[in-house]
């Protein structure tokens, strides 16, 4: 069966298309060079994920990611050439836990033809939040807290050792490095928003993706469209968040580089009304990094930005200037 559809190809198609038996002989463009002779190629779903893959396998990597800066992974579908990347790949790497929804049934095909990992799953269950209204899932946004970042890289490590065994001992010692770097950024973090006056921790964003941040930190976190963007936030959402703002006389909300900034502005006017000027603190990078070569273009510098972003906001102390 021929995997040439034409543009986009719908999802039904596309698994089709990896269903059958000829798919990785037809459509694969995998060189059969031996991985001694060459570099591991991955390819990586969210920004924040392939991050993750460069960090951990450095110089013996090739990376690919399929979403860029600004992409709302709840939301995604994969394209033509998504699917000729995926298969091309020797390792196909993505954080799970639903996150990626709309690519659910691609990436259950390529299990077992081609080697997954599902990152975010190296998390341990008891860690992870299962908000009610999510039911029989588990909030995927695990990155915005460092400490639980640091299972995906584990995870990452394994499946790189596991694929080239050659070449463990450079895996384990970038995973050594990321680790560390990962508990100085977590100290750096704490240390910043400890600076932020009590009553003044709440975060209000457009999508609720910082949970695990407000547990790791101590702020109380607010999305006006729930863990996923898949459905939007309405009248009744709307006014519910601008009397908790007006009421708690929060100085500033936020916008979200992946999300249409509309419904934080509708949520800003709605305070307005009610007698409170609740400001636009600034943009966080929720489900994706920053543009390439930007500060926010890595994951550790994902984090500081965000971080620099909440503090000067809601009233912590200026940047000292030193960032790790």
């Amino acid at each position: 069966m021929p995997c040439s559809p034409p543009r986009l190809v719908r999802l039904g198609v596309i698994a089709a298309c990896l269903g059958a038996s000829a798919f990785l002989a037809g459509c694969s463009t995998a060189e059969s060079r031996p991985l001694s002779e060459r570099n591991v190629r991955i390819t990586a779903t969210t920004s924040i994920v392939a991050d993750l893959a460069r960090e951990i396998g450095g110089a013996r990597v090739d990376v690919t990611g399929l979403m860029g800066p600004g992409i709302d992974p709840h939301l995604y579908k994969a394209s033509e050439g998504d699917v000729q990347r995926l298969a091309s790949a020797d390792l196909v790497v993505y954080n799970g836990l639903h996150l990626e929804a709309k690519m659910a049934e691609v990436l259950a095909r390529l299990g077992g033809r081609i080697q997954t990992v599902a990152v975010a799953e190296g998390v341990p269950g008891d860690r992870l939040v299962a908000p009610p209204e999510f039911a029989g899932a588990y909030d995927p946004h695990v990155w915005h807290a460092p400490e639980l970042w640091r299972h995906a890289a584990g995870r990452m490590r394994e499946a790189l050792i596991a694929l080239d065994t050659a070449s463990a001992a450079t895996y384990e010692a970038n995973t050594v490095r990321f680790l560390a770097r990962l508990d100085t950024l977590d100290r750096w973090a704490r240390d910043r928003i400890a600076t932020v006056p009590a009553e003044m921790r709440v975060l209000v964003t457009a999508h609720d993706a910082f949970n695990y941040f407000g547990r790791s930190y101590g702020i109380q976190v607010r999305g006006l469209q729930g863990i996923s963007t898949a459905s939007e936030a309405g009248t009744a959402d709307v006014r519910d968040m601008a009397e908790f703002i007006a009421e708690r006389r929060i100085p500033a909300v936020f916008i979200e580089s992946s999300i249409p900034r509309r419904t934080i502005e509708a949520v800003q006017a709605a305070v307005r009304a009610r007698g409170h000027d609740v400001a636009i603190g600034g943009q966080l990078y929720s489900d994706a990094l920053g543009n390439p070569g930007t500060e926010a273009g890595t994951y550790v510098g994902m984090v500081r930005a965000n971080v620099e972003t909440i503090v000067r906001a809601l009233g912590g102390a200026p940047s000292p200037g030193a960032v790790p």
